[in-house]
């Protein structure tokens, strides 16, 4: 073990050195590829993240996370083998995108919300992307298409609830003997309905956090704001890392094969740059899969972006790495979850084509028909992606309860004690 340690030190050391060899050798490349790294963050990353990240933790403190957690409970943990409180990542995740569902998860544990099994499991599902960048970012964007939108947030959304499902069966030796903590656990005892013992899990959640609103704003922002700098130093370096692979012709041997496993699948080859792009960055794949020439069919291009979506790239995985390194949780089922995220979601675009998008669109939708309006460049807007965030945060949210109170009212003997 001590062996493979000092091995392993050694080739990241070395790795390192010619690393920053490089970034002497290319110093224009390395400065453009920052500075879109940079632009990434602050333009969609910073907005789409930040407020939501304040926002989980004042409802946190407030105890509003477990008033939700009892009332989703009766669907959650049936479902995922998580507790209701689960359903708020999952909300908040769709609203904001990665690396939130993780940050969030690793709350709940830090409250004892979780056990480490069931934060891994939530993880797993609740790390995807947010529907604002799929729309706008990806579908105008890079496809200057929107019609593409609806076949893209469908599949990556159903894949994640297929993996949840999958991941429902993991740990299920270790939690079977020590069922996890719930927010509802002292007050499922008491009498009433279950919005009364929500209410009663609220008020308890709020008198054992104590911080006054102002403590409880400041801490709030100072963690998120310690979270999202580390995500846009992570997207940056990663970013210029990338760029200096292309430079050197380093990735050549891994596009040869990814052509060939492409070939062999009876699959267009020139969808190899976004798939290799994709694997160390989501914008960068998503692009090059927008942009794979016209001979390509637009479905293929469809699938290899769900696939890039769902995979998320090593940027991603390096936060998610990060913001688990404090927990107990490990980072292995995480890339389990992700790998078969990927390869289902892009069998659920070719499966949901034409079903969505009509006969005509299969296999190919001609490009140069597009309407001027749906060709139009994307510029983030900030104010639009907050508002849009909070809608889909407020429909999950509402989609939940109602599936939890309908579970309730099937199997109401299922939830007497």
């Amino acid at each position: 073990m001590a062996a493979s340690y000092k091995l392993t030190h050694v080739l990241i050391t070395l790795a390192l050195l010619v690393l920053c060899f490089l970034m002497v050798l290319f110093p224009a490349e390395t400065w453009h590829a920052s500075v879109r790294g940079l632009s990434i963050w602050w333009d969609v990353l910073f907005p789409s993240l930040f407020p939501f990240l304040v926002l989980s933790e004042l409802l946190l403190g407030f105890g509003i996370v477990h008033f939700l957690g009892t009332l989703l409970n009766p669907l959650m943990r049936p479902l995922f083998r998580v507790p209701g409180s689960g359903g708020f990542v999952f909300a908040v995740s769709c609203a904001s995108g990665y690396p939130t569902g993780a940050k969030l998860t690793a709350q709940l544990w830090d409250q004892k919300l979780v056990t480490r099994e069931e934060g891994e499991r939530l993880v797993a599902f609740t790390t995807s992307s947010d529907p604002i960048f799929m729309i706008g970012a990806v579908s105008v964007g890079f496809f200057h298409n929107v019609a593409v939108a609806p076949v893209l947030v469908t599949s990556h959304y159903a894949a994640a609830f297929i993996v949840g499902l999958l991941m429902r069966f993991h740990g299920r030796a270790a939690s079977s003997s020590s069922p996890s903590p719930t927010p509802s656990t002292s007050t499922e005892k008491q009498r009433g309905s279950r919005l009364i013992q929500a209410i009663h899990a609220m008020h308890e959640a709020r008198m054992a956090d104590g911080r006054a609103f102002g403590e409880l704003l400041r801490q709030a922002v100072s963690s998120s704001l310690r979270l999202i700098i580390i995500v846009g130093g992570l997207v940056v370096f990663f970013s210029v890392m990338m760029e200096l692979l292309v430079q050197t012709g380093s990735l050549g041997v891994l596009y040869q094969m990814t052509e060939q496993l492409l070939t062999f699948m009876n699959l267009p080859p020139a969808l190899s740059q976004s798939l290799v792009g994709g694997l160390f960055e989501v914008t960068l794949g998503a692009k090059e899969a927008g942009g794979a020439g016209t001979a390509v069919p637009l479905v293929y291009k469809a699938a290899a972006a769900a696939f890039v979506l769902s995979w998320g790239g090593l940027s991603v995985h390096a936060q998610i790495m990060s913001i688990l390194s404090n927990t107990p949780m490990r980072y292995g089922p995480f890339l389990f979850a992700r790998a078969i995220h990927a390869l289902i979601a892009p069998v659920l675009v070719l499966l949901l084509w034409v079903p969505i998008m009509g006969q005509s669109a299969w296999p190919a939708i001609s490009e140069t028909s597009l309407s001027p309006a749906a060709t139009a460049i994307y510029s983030p807007d900030a104010g639009q992606m907050i508002w849009f965030g909070f809608l889909v945060l407020g429909g999950v949210l509402l989609l939940l309860l109602f599936f939890s109170l309908l579970r309730i009212l099937l199997f109401p003997r299922r939830f007497k004690k």
